[in-house]
């Protein structure tokens, strides 16, 4: 069996977004299913809008994603140069092969492609769109057979060119169709895994396989991925669109690679959170859905939630502590121990990196800040101050926060007073932690300590008299 080599070639013009990335990942992982190689190839013909930027930031994010590269820049190997830009002379040579048996001619100063079949002149008419004048142009229809795409997720497509189409244009640039179908010959490449919106460029491409005299690459179209409200195709200038926001938020990059691995394709059992080498195992393109996919924000956040989680405390603290030097919480003088106390109360509740300073800063602060909404909420059913000021002498008296001791106190006022435990727990969470949420009550008892939780129980009953 020929061994399966896939390529993934984008333009270094633009920032790296969700839909190259997922093109991107979905070739990688076909060609680690395999046991192929996965070609990395830069299309940078484009010079007026290629920069060095924009290639930094592809190799930069392939890497933090975790997607390393067979063959390609900085890698090399058998098939280079891996840049469109340094293989012109082997696109000149090409298209020399194309007019040389008849299957290329140049015209207004561009070379176009000819189709085989039968011609007839035709008159195409249309309105000019900036003075409305009625514009009538002719042009030879070809009748070509129809080619036939066995797409291994579309099924059989069948399309038909009726028209020659330009390979290199007026400048002396070559067109993509021309380099693309040239590259992938010249490496190898066996499948071209890509966007369903190239579907109509492949009736094109096998037209030109088949001047070359060669076997066209099996096709796999991938779903397209539409906005998170379902109202078109994902663009680059859509929120959450580029990878670099989320290496800016400090998302995982196995959790981000584990949802984009989601969008057109479902894991066995439904099983949606895995480890990337069983997605790789499952990994096979019969199974990627025909459906577009919705990119959903959320279902990304949950998915980076779940990957924080079980994380080891270690790890955690290891990228945790910058993002709190960052922030001023912590410095080199900060006792490690109570880090990695503070991380393993806290781990199982926090929702991103990014905002975890704004869910521990009380732990690292003399004084909190009031959560307004949140006092607001709890107001409405219960009297804050009012069960606070009951707890401050018993709080006072306590021996000791350990979480036994502070059990029977909470159960022993509720017995006496006949009012409910959460009624107790909600004001005391937010006079020690000025929020409505977070973890194990006992245990922010407990880290805080005895008299950091007094003052401050003193200073939110202050609040009120002010």
């Amino acid at each position: 069996m020929t061994e399966v080599r896939t390529r993934f070639a984008p333009s270094p013009t633009g920032f790296f977004h969700i839909g190259s990335a997922r093109t991107a990942l979905f070739n990688w992982l076909y060609a680690r299913h395999t046991g192929g190689t996965f070609v990395l190839r830069i299309e940078d013909t484009d010079t007026a809008r290629n920069t060095k930027e924009f290639l930094d930031v592809i190799l930069e994010s392939m890497r933090w994603l975790g997607m390393d590269w067979d063959e390609g820049p900085e890698v090399g190997g058998d098939y280079g140069p891996y840049f469109q830009s340094q293989r012109k002379d082997f696109y000149k040579q090409k298209v020399r092969e194309l007019m040389d048996c008849g299957r290329a001619y140049e015209k207004d100063g561009a070379i176009w492609f000819r189709l085989e079949g039968e011609r007839e002149t035709v008159t195409e008419t249309y309105k000019d769109g900036s003075t409305g004048e009625t514009i009538c142009k002719e042009f030879e229809r070809v009748h070509a057979a129809p080619v036939v795409i066995d797409d291994i997720i579309r099924g059989r497509v069948e399309r038909a060119e009726d028209r020659d189409f330009v390979i290199v244009r007026s400048n002396g640039e070559p067109v993509f169709h021309l380099v693309n179908v040239v590259d992938d010959i010249a490496m190898k490449i066996t499948h071209v895994i890509r966007g369903e919106d190239h579907l109509s460029n492949t009736s094109k491409h096998i037209e030109l396989y088949k001047a070359f005299g060669v076997e066209p690459p099996k096709f796999a179209h991938i779903p397209l991925i539409l906005k998170t409200e379902g109202s078109g195709k994902m663009s680059k200038r859509d929120r959450g669109a580029l990878i670099e926001e989320y290496q800016q938020r400090h998302f995982l990059p196995a959790a981000v690679r584990n949802y984009l691995c989601l969008l057109g394709w479902t894991p066995k059992d439904d099983k949606e959170i895995l480890p990337i080498e069983e997605i790789i195992a499952q990994f096979d393109l019969a199974d990627v859905h025909q459906a577009n996919a919705r990119f959903d924000e959320r279902k990304m956040a949950f998915v980076n939630q779940e990957y924080l989680r079980a994380l080891p405390d270690e790890s955690f603290t290891w990228l945790a502590a910058p993002i709190l030097g960052e922030a001023g919480l912590v410095n080199d003088k900060t006792d490690e121990d109570y880090i990695q106390k503070v991380i393993a109360l806290t781990k199982e509740k926090v929702a991103a990196l990014d905002t975890f300073p704004s869910f521990v800063r009380y732990f690292f602060e003399d004084s909190v800040a009031i959560d307004e909404k949140a006092l607001a909420k709890i107001s409405k059913k219960n009297d804050p101050y009012a069960r606070c000021e009951e707890l401050l002498p018993e709080l006072a008296n306590l021996p000791d926060f350990e979480d036994a001791t502070v059990d029977a106190l909470f159960g022993k006022l509720s017995a006496e007073r006949g009012i409910k435990l959460s009624d107790y727990y909600a004001p005391l969470r937010l006079a020690v932690s000025g929020l409505g949420g977070g973890p194990h009550l006992q245990g922010i008892l407990r880290l805080l300590g005895k008299e950091k939780v007094i003052a401050r129980v003193k200073a939110f009953l202050a609040g009120k008299k002010s």
